[in-house]
């Protein structure tokens, strides 16, 4: 098992998004009150880190788009991304 360590704001991100369903980027937006640009930058930090993915299929997501791309996390970091959310 792999220890993942996320800063505040991937923390936020990750919360948002949750471990059921896909989210919206415009709900990711509204549910952590943060920056758009931070919200982009943190999300395409977790995309190639590979926690979480979008759909349709991404490497990158640019500002413009992110609202209306659906974002979830990856299915093979659930375990551990709960566990470095709840160390937080």
């Amino acid at each position: 098992m792999r220890d993942i360590k996320l800063s505040g704001r991937e923390a936020a991100v990750v919360r948002a998004i949750g471990f059921a369903e896909s989210m919206l980027g415009a709900e990711i937006l509204d549910s952590t009150r943060m920056e758009p640009e931070d919200v982009g930058d943190t999300l395409n930090g977790l995309i190639a880190a590979g926690f979480i993915e979008t759909i349709p299929y991404a490497e990158q997501v640019d500002l413009a788009e992110m609202p209306t791309t659906a974002f979830e996390v990856n299915p093979a970091y659930v375990h551990e991304l709960r566990v470095a959310i709840s160390r937080r």
